[in-house]
C-alpha cells in the first residue's frame, strides 16, 4: 500500500493506493469523508453516516491508477451525506475533497 499526503485549502488529507493485481484501489480520506475510485460502494457508507463520493477517470483514461488521477477525475456518484456538504456529480475529485 502506498500513502501520500494531499494538500487541500488549509488542511491535509491522506491518499492511499492499494495494488489489487492488475488494478489499484485508490482513495483520499479527509477528517470528514472520502473520495474513492469506482470500486467503492458509497451507498453502503451512507448507512454509516459517512460522506463519500466516487470518481471516474478524466480525459478518456480507462481507470484511476494514482491519487493524482483521483484528484483530476470527475465525480460520478455521491451519497446523501456528501451531497449535504456540497459534493455534486461533475465536479473534480479535488473540488469534492475541499467540501469534505
Amino acid at each position: 500500500m502506498q500513502h501520500e499526503t494531499v494538500r487541500l485549502a488549509g488542511r491535509e488529507a491522506d491518499g492511499y493506493v492499494i495494488p489489487l493485481g492488475p488494478v489499484n484501489l485508490v482513495a483520499v480520506v479527509t477528517d470528514a469523508g472520502m473520495v474513492g475510485c469506482g470500486a467503492f460502494d458509497v451507498d453502503a457508507l451512507e448507512k454509516f453516516g459517512y460522506p463519500a463520493a466516487r470518481v471516474k477517470p478524466a480525459g478518456g483514461a480507462s481507470s484511476i491508477e494514482t491519487v493524482d488521477d483521483l484528484l483530476r477525475g470527475e465525480i460520478k456518484g455521491a451519497n446523501r451525506h456528501a451531497g449535504e456538504r456540497g459534493v455534486v456529480v461533475g465536479m473534480t475529485g479535488r473540488e469534492a475533497l475541499e467540501r469534505l
